[in-house]
Order: C-alpha cells, then structure tokens, then sequence
C-alpha cells in the first residue's frame, strides 16, 4: 500500500518519481481500509527536504499511510515559503484543539543544539506536545534534537556539548538483535551522525525503563526505547539523504567555520569524490519495523489510543 499525499505537495512528485508508491486523498477515499496515521512534527529550518527523507522511508512499507504534517503554533521559519506552511502544515494548538490522535509521530531534530531545552523559544510548547503524546499518540519517534528534548523532559537525561562536531558515518553495534525494532538489522551498522552534542550511556543507565539499541564506541547511544512512554529515541540520522552530509561540508566550508572532513562517509576521506550511500537499508529496516510495530498494537479504534 501506499502513502497518502497531497497530490501538490513536493514529495509526492519526489517520491514518485523513485517509484514510491503515493496516493492522492480522492484514491485513498476508495479504499475500505483504516490507515495508519503518521504525524512529522518537522522542527528543520528546511522543511521540504525533511518531509521527503522520512515521507520516503515510512512510505516504503505495505500498509497505506496518512500523513499530517504539524508546526510549532508561533514558530516562524525562514527557510521555506509562507504558502508551503500554510497550505500543508497545521500548528499543534489547532491538532491539539480537535483532539484528534495519531499511530504514531515523528519529532525532527533542530540546529539549535547550542542552546538549553529551557532556552528554546518554542520549548513551553514542545513540553505541551511531548505531554499530548501519552493520550494521543500510540508510539514517538524523536529524531536527533528532538530525541534528546523529549528523553531530557521524561528522565532528566542532560546532553552533553561537544568539543568538536561529532560529523560522518560511524560504525554501531546492534545491542537488542531480538528488538522487533531491529527485525533484519546486521550486528555492525553504518549510521550517518551530525551533531555538537550528545548523550551519555551511565545517564541513561541511571533509569531502569530505558534501553539502548543500538551504540556507537565512537558516537555513544544511537537508539534507545522508552516503552513507558510508547517511544523510541534516535540520536544519529538514519533519514538522511546521500548528500545531506555532504550538504553540511559545503555549507560550513563556504561559510569559513571550522569543521572536519565527515568521517567513513567519501571514499577514501576526499571531498572530490562522490559519498556512498552505507546506511539506506538499515534506515528503511528501522521505519519500516516501526510502522510495522504500530500496526501489530495500535488499537483498531482511533479514540482508544493512548488509553
């Protein structure tokens, strides 16, 4: 099955395009069939891009997906056209107002990792979203920054600043292979990091409800399951797309700021040449089993969630 997206939203031409299955509403109406409702709370300055890398991955599964795509209610963005925001983004206050519930929900990183969770504009906000999950949200993923805000609310785990920009393809160990969340997942596994701060593994030790899936000796904790809260937390970036690192490289170069060449991530460690892509089946493995995990549990009845 596919997933459902308006048929103007740039993703859908994009992932059309690579042969992901995509369905208008009018398609989807046709189908006597409950799907499986997915939220991206997307706190990334580059909105359209981040919409494509997880549209793409919970997209790839054989069930029919429909997908809503939430804001912070006050929180303007720079980077993405105003009509973009408007047609396709609806802000919490109103999801939260209609008290509609959701399989699961997707919390993006944030390039703000400099600053404390309490210095975050929006972080009142987010403190309410992270609350409105457990009555209205079967099963969290937070991603990146968004991982970290939300174990930092629930257990108190602080993150750490870094000396230098943890950035390239890190090698991790699978820790739970018998996880239904790592259903497939080779022992050793590449994963994308691109980050300033990060978590360490005797704070999390600290707390009895949480469990490290995946690590890195290098990057530290990758994935960690918080079953009481019905939620994963993903510190590195299994979404990302072939050239996102590659992105960031240029981008801070032509700006003058420090940073390293992203390690493990261009043959042989030259900018020249062209990065492979290490990491693309592992990351369509993780969603894929999520969606797969919320389908096994979420009720059938939608006002049941969170009860």
């Amino acid at each position: 099955m596919p997933i459902k997206l308006p048929s103007d939203l740039p993703a859908y031409d994009v992932l059309s395009k690579e042969g992901v299955m995509v369905m208008a509403d009018d398609q989807a109406a046709r189908q006597d069939i409950r799907p499986i409702k997915i939220a991206l709370l997307n706190l990334m300055p580059k909105k359209i891009q981040t919409e494509n890398q997880f549209a793409r991955l919970i997209g790839a599964t054989p069930l029919q997906i429909e997908f809503t795509l939430i804001r912070m209610s006050e929180h303007q963005t720079k980077n993405t056209a105003a009509e973009h925001m408007e047609s396709f983004y609806r802000p919490f206050e109103e999801v939260k107002a209609s008290g509609e519930k959701f399989d699961g929900l997707i919390i993006t990183g944030a390039p703000i990792e400099h600053l404390e969770f309490q210095d975050v504009t929006y972080w009142q906000e987010l403190c309410e979203v992270f609350d409105w999950t457990q009555g209205h949200v079967h099963s969290t993923f937070g991603v990146c920054w968004g991982g970290m805000a939300m174990i930092n609310y629930f257990h108190g785990v602080p993150k750490h600043l870094l000396d230098a920009k943890s950035f390239g393809c890190f090698r991790h160990r699978n820790l739970a292979p018998a996880s239904p969340y790592l259903r497939g997942f080779s022992d050793d596994v590449l994963v994308p990091v691109s980050r300033w701060t990060e978590i360490h593994q005797d704070d999390l030790d600290k707390h009895d409800g949480l469990k490290t899936l995946i690590a890195s000796d290098k990057s530290g904790p990758c994935l960690v399951e918080d079953a009481a809260h019905r939620a994963l937390y993903v510190f590195n970036h299994f979404e990302y797309d072939d050239n996102t690192l590659k992105e960031e490289y240029d981008r801070d170069v032509e700006a003058g700021k420090p940073i390293n060449v992203p390690e493990n991530y261009y043959p042989d460690d030259d900018p020249s040449k062209k990065p492979l892509n290490r990491w693309r089946s592992h990351a369509h493995l993780l969603y894929g089993n999520w969606i797969n995990e919320i389908y096994q549990t979420t009720p059938y009845e939608l006002e049941k969630i969170g009860l």
